[in-house]
Order: structure tokens, then C-alpha cells, then sequence
């Protein structure tokens, strides 16, 4: 499955990883269910306030509603940074995902170990572990 994602919210998680440090930042996706195409970004603030973990609030959860809704979007996937290791899930964000309300969410992930981020996406279900190719879109 290849993950399309528009220009701009590539540059906006981009943008919301380096604006959190020191700590992991976090936001959702937005795009309608089902898809793998991320039209729309959405910053939250990491509930856990942590360089190591990541927490979306239910504060964030609303701003999405409120941002998505009158789009027609949803909420199809969770983006979060790694302040000092690659793009690859840990431990902890693979225990996170596991669950199946979430199946079919596309976890995104941008480094900012190297002096350029990097961004990559996967499809985490039942401790599986599956990269998906990202393509950058006009939008």
C-alpha cells in the first residue's frame, strides 16, 4: 500500500517534530477512512510530556474533530516524532497500537536523529511490524 501524503502536512509534522523538542511531538492524520492518501495534519500536544513516550489527550482528539469534520475527513492514522533514533517503531509504540480499534491506522513517524528528518510509515497489528512506501503529494 503506498502512503500518499499531501505536501503540506508532510511539512507541518515535519515542522511539529522540530517545534517539540526536546520532547516527541505528536498529531493526526487526516484523510478519508479507508484510504491511505493523509491529506490533512493535525498538532497535538504530547500528553505525556516526554522525549521517550507519546500521548494523544482527548483535547487533541476534539481539535481533530473540529478541524477534520467540515473536510469530510477522518482520523486514519497518528504521526510522532523520535527525537535521537531512526523512524522504526519501538517497543512501546508497537504495545501502544495493539488494539483493534485502531486496525488499519497508518503510524507515521519522523526522525530527527540526522541533521535531515526522516519520515516513514507503517502498519503496526498485533505486534506485526510493516513498512508502507510514502509518496509526497501536490496539496
Amino acid at each position: 500500500m503506498m502512503v500518499r501524503i499531501s505536501r503540506s502536512a508532510h511539512v507541518q509534522m515535519v515542522s511539529h517534530a522540530i517545534t517539540g523538542l526536546p520532547n516527541e511531538a505528536c498529531g493526526l492524520l487526516g484523510g478519508a477512512w479507508g484510504s491511505a492518501s493523509i491529506e490533512s495534519f493535525v498538532p497535538t500536544r504530547n500528553a505525556d510530556e516526554s522525549a521517550k513516550t507519546y500521548a494523544i489527550g482527548p483535547d487533541g482528539f476534539l481539535a481533530a474533530d473540529q478541524q477534520l469534520g467540515p473536510l469530510g475527513l477522518d482520523v486514519i492514522g497518528v504521526m510522532h516524532s523520535h527525537t535521537h533514533t531512526d523512524p522504526y517503531p519501538s517497543p512501546t509504540d508497537v504495545a501502544k497500537a495493539d488494539n483493534p480499534l485502531l486496525e488499519g491506522w497508518i503510524y507515521v513517524i519522523v526522525s530527527l536523529r540526522d541533521t535531515q528528518p526522516m519520515l516513514r510509515a507503517w502498519l503496526l497489528d498485533g505486534g506485526a511490524i510493516e513498512e508502507q512506501p510514502v509518496e509526497i503529494v501536490e496539496g
